[in-house]
């Protein structure tokens, strides 16, 4: 029998509401991070709209994982070491399940709200998008750990957990951390080079909890103190309207499909990475990191080879 625990994530948002104010504060004072109102605002108003969003929708996933419990191979209860044991399989899944968000443009078209941000700061960790549970993608990342015979209520928590961990390394205004906690978790400086559009940085650093992940898997990259982060999406979108945020790529998806000359092309538009064409004319991060390491090869200086992506007609991750 499942239990139904308080959403951490709620408890969480006052403490959310004073960082950001005391994050603000210094970079009033000391100018060592970057907020811009209108920019700020939009990430707040997204923020608002994802939680309302989790409230109105939620019973779907809810439902879900209420569904497929009933099938889980295990009966794990709510003991203490499958608390631990279920918080670092989920962020093992999530690492996962944000690499594919990058890689695949039908998830990529949920994600890309988080990125499209061109500052770096504790709102931007609350620009979130409003209609994830569209994506299904609740039906295989929450999925697993129940049918392995974790309770979905076990489950719901640790994820929240690990999205409330993710918060604090939104910020510019903490540079590393000690080198032995750099080792192993996500960090602010992980994380920057995340949100990144530096073709170095581009497709690194997908860890939620633990780094160790990008390590293992091929997807680590340190920042660097000779190239600074230039954060947003590859093209960005020059507007603060929530639901232009929301939907721009949805519509693009909706717009190339559409346009498709056959049902290969369209399949490829919504599953293929972002930023794929049928003619290859379109940028995706391979090409981009392709046309950056050739530029670097030939001697090309960073910064004008950190402008490989700008002709993209669509956003890459």
């Amino acid at each position: 029998m499942d239990i139904e625990l308080v959403d951490p994530i709620m408890i969480a948002i006052p403490v959310f509401v004073i960082l950001v104010i005391a994050e603000l504060i210094y970079a009033r004072t000391t100018g060592k991070a970057s907020f811009e109102p209108k920019d700020s605002a939009a990430s707040l108003v997204m923020g608002l709209g994802n939680t309302v969003s989790g409230v109105v929708l939620g019973f779907i996933a809810a439902a879900w994982f209420l569904l497929i419990a009933r099938f889980g191979v295990l009966n794990i209860g709510y003991v203490w070491w499958a608390w631990i044991l279920c918080f670092v399989a989920d962020d093992f899944i999530y690492y996962w399940s944000h690499r594919w968000a990058h890689t695949v443009r039908w998830f990529w078209a949920d994600h890309v709200v988080h990125h499209s941000s061109q500052h770096y700061n504790l709102t931007t960790a609350l620009r979130q998008p409003w209609f994830s549970v569209f994506t299904l993608k609740f039906m295989w990342l929450g999925s697993i750990l129940i049918l392995i015979g974790f309770p979905p209520g076990m489950v719901a928590f640790v994820g929240g957990l690990n999205l409330i961990y993710q918060f604090w390394i939104h910020t510019e205004a903490i540079g590393k951390m000690p080198r032995w906690f750099e080792a192993v978790m996500n960090t602010p400086s992980h994380h920057r080079v995340h949100h990144a559009t530096n073709p170095r940085y581009l497709d690194r650093n997908y860890a939620g909890v633990f780094i160790v992940w990008d390590k293992m898997f091929g997807t680590f990259e340190e920042e660097r103190a000779d190239e600074a982060c230039r954060y947003g999406i590859v093209r960005n979108l020059g507007t603060y309207n929530p639901l232009v945020i929301s939907l721009h790529e949805w519509w693009g998806i909706a717009k190339d499909v559409a346009g498709s000359k056959s049902p290969k092309d369209a399949l490829g538009y919504i599953f293929a990475p972002p930023g794929w064409s049928p003619d290859g004319s379109r940028l995706t991060s391979k090409k981009i990191k392709a046309l950056w390491a050739e530029r670097q090869a030939a001697g090309a200086d960073d910064t004008g080879a950190n402008n490989a992506e700008e002709p993209a007609p669509v956003p890459a991750e």
